[in-house]
Parts: C-alpha cells; structure tokens; sequence
C-alpha cells in the first residue's frame, strides 16, 4: 500500500499530516485489536499507531483498557481478534523478536528484594540474553542512566518509592530496546520524585519510543508529543497535544472529558 494511501485512525488533518512522516518507522502498529474476557469487552477494534521516537500519553478512566492494550503489546495475553505489530513483528506471530525489542515497567515493579542494585540489573540482562561480558557493562550504562550510580551495592529492599521506579526504569532500559512501555511510572511518588522521573521520561524521546500510561493529565502535558484516549474499550481521541489543547481552545483535562463524555453519549443513541 503507497504510504499516501494508508489509514491514518481518528486523527485530524494536520495531525494526519504530520503523522505520516513516520510511517517507514512505525514502531506501534496497532489494528483493530479486541480482547474478551468470558463475556466481557475489555478492548473493542482498537487501532492506532505510534512513530520512531515518539512519547505517546495513553489516558483513559481505570477499566478502560489501558493495561490490558499494554500486556497484549508486551506479550503477557494474546488477543481475541486483531494484529498488533512492534518495529514490524506481529506480537503473537514473532514473541521473541517482539521482547527483544520493548523494555517495559509495570505499575508495580516486580524486584528481588534480597538481591543488590547491581545484581538485579546484571540478572535482568541475562535474562535479556546479554553475553557475560556484556552484563556489568549494561548494568553500569543503565545505573548512570537512571542516576543510581551510588546505589549499586545497596539491597532492593532498602530504597525508597522513587529509587525502586528508577530501578524499574532501569531495567526496561536493558538491551536498550527501541520501544519502551511504561505503566504509570510516577504512581506514588513525592513531588520531587515525580519530577525527577517526568525529566528522565522526557529525555527517553527520541532514543526510544514510548508509550506512557498515566492518571496524572498534567504529566502528559510535560512530557508527550500525542496523546490517545481510550474509554471502555475503545479509542476514543488521539492526536498532537497541540490539536487537542490549543488549536481547540482547551485544557488536557478538558479535551479528555469530553472525548470520554462523548463516547458514553454516542453508546446511549446506539452509536
């Protein structure tokens, strides 16, 4: 299919426009995607795509389908109908080459208590398939990237809430995968902790694309180039911050009420 000619899903002209320079490094691909839960709806016909180096804000109330897109993305449950791609490899089709390529960070961060900073990342990096030789390397790049050079022989379970995220970042970091996936990554942090990670987040751009899951409207305002809202299963909004704040007169928090509101009133007239 000629470039020109490929669907651009719910966005507006100009974001339409813009979005299509990053068609030949599309690193999210997502059509049509639909999981059931017994008889359950959780993700209807969800489509959307994401480009090389962007950060993406994915918003939505809690049960919309957030976290259950993402752990399709990432391979945690496949879906009932759809495809979903990552840097051209079907998540289901190629699993392997899929995880090679995403570091992710769910809400809450699974680490080893018992095990030091720096034996948890060099673990997760052979975990990851990373050659001996390669592994406190990693792990040294990763502790300086994410600013625990200090903490390195400190056990897991002496750091604070923002040290753990930052551990967690650190290891979806690993192998320096091209798309990361983060799953509210501020949630419980103090004001200094927050800021501390949406700067982290922000510098990410570029190197890696992102996919970022959050509560908090005024990170995504800080730290996203394009936000996708979902509600109740299904996309609702999606577009440049600029189109759906400025160009419509409006606050995120505005622009996302009413993309929920309007999905709930088209439900009730039977869409």
């Amino acid at each position: 299919m000629d470039v020109q000619e490929r669907p651009v899903y719910g966005l507006s002209a100009k974001a339409a426009a813009w979005k299509r320079r990053y068609w030949d490094t599309c690193m999210i691909e997502v059509k049509n995607l639909t999981k059931y839960f017994g008889a359950i709806v959780a993700l209807e016909d969800a489509s959307f795509h994401i480009g090389a180096g962007e950060i993406v804000g994915f918003l939505g109330p809690n049960g919309a389908g957030k976290s259950t897109t993402m752990r399709i993305l990432t391979g945690f449950f496949p879906a009932s109908r759809g495809e979903a791609y990552i840097d051209g490899h079907e998540v289901h089709e190629n699993p392997l080459e899929v995880k090679r390529r995403i570091g992710y960070l769910p809400e809450n961060v699974p680490l080893y208590d018992e095990m030091t900073v720096r034996g948890f990342l060099e673990y997760v990096s052979r975990v990851k398939g990373l050659s001996r030789a390669q592994r406190a390397e990693e792990a040294f790049r990763v502790m300086e990237r994410c600013g625990l050079s200090d903490m390195g022989s400190r056990m897991l379970r002496q750091l604070s809430k923002g040290y753990r995220q930052r551990v967690g970042i650190a290891q979806a970091l690993i192998g320096a995968p091209p798309v990361l996936i983060l799953d509210e990554p501020t949630v419980g942090l103090d004001p200094s902790q927050i800021v501390d990670i949406r700067r982290m987040i922000k510098e990410l751009g570029g190197a890696h694309t992102v996919l970022l899951s959050t509560h908090i409207l005024p990170e995504v305002s800080m730290v996203c180039d394009r936000v996708i809202i979902i509600s109740r299963g299904r996309i609702v909004a999606q577009d440049t911050m600029e189109q759906l704040t400025v160009a419509g007169g409006k606050t995120l928090e505005q622009a996302f009420m009413d993309a929920v509101a309007s999905d709930l009133s088209a439900d009730k007239e039977g869409r």
